[in-house]
């Protein structure tokens, strides 16, 4: 089998007494990668159950927006009041 030209670079380099790159090289580089596999139709479906299940506000996402709606307005009015306070002075 042939060399490549940057394994023959490195070989001479090696020669050379300069550092081999091939040492420093880590563990990733050695891994199988081959063994990774994309998700079936039916994996993705569960990951797509599963993410819709795991609600941050469980099953009230209705008092969520209506608590929301409230702050807003709360913030919005108390704005209002700070530039034209009510009464007389």
């Amino acid at each position: 089998m042939a060399k490549s030209k940057a394994k023959k670079l490195r070989d001479k380099q090696v020669r050379e007494g300069r550092r081999n790159p091939e040492n420093g090289r880590g563990t990733y580089a050695l891994a199988n990668l081959g063994t990774k596999m994309t998700k079936s139709k039916k994996e993705k479906l569960n990951q797509l159950y599963k993410k819709e299940r795991q609600s941050r506000y469980g099953g009230d996402r209705e008092n969520v927006v209506l608590y929301f709606y409230y702050l807003i307005t709360a913030a919005v009015d108390f704005r209002d009041r700070l530039r034209f306070p009510r009464g007389g002075a």
